[in-house]
């Protein structure tokens, strides 16, 4: 069974896709930037709070779903920046403090509204 997820604590759809998707028990989240949901607007331009408002958006999907990090079994991160990685891997570390998932990490030409940082998961009930 396929069930679309949506929650007003991570930036709504701005194009033809879902927040989430969640399919038997698995959750697709979509990939999320630093998107303020109260504002809609892209938080500052530092890696460190885009980093934290991504964290953030991931964590409100999550929570909609009924799950939490500790779920969370694969993560894609997208830096415009691969120099970004070691500020970005500290912050991220901090979500999952234990048996962390599965992740790649790519370096991008861009990002959507000139990101510097993107994250998509799949978790698992």
């Amino acid at each position: 069974m396929k069930k679309i997820i949506t929650t007003d604590n991570a930036p709504k759809a701005v194009g033809p896709y879902s927040q989430a998707v969640m399919v038997n028990d698995t959750l697709y989240a979509s990939g999320q930037i630093a998107i303020n949901p109260e504002t809609g607007m892209m938080v500052d331009s530092s890696i460190e709070l885009q980093t934290r408002q991504v964290m953030s958006n991931l964590k409100s999907l999550l929570e909609a779903s009924g799950l939490t990090f500790d779920n969370v079994v694969k993560t894609t991160v997208y830096l415009k920046n691969m120099d970004d990685f070691s500020v970005v891997n500290s912050i991220y570390a901090e979500s999952f403090k234990e048996d962390a998932p599965a992740r790649s990490c790519v370096a991008v030409a861009s990002l959507p509204k000139n990101a510097l940082i993107e994250v998509d998961l799949i978790a698992v009930k």
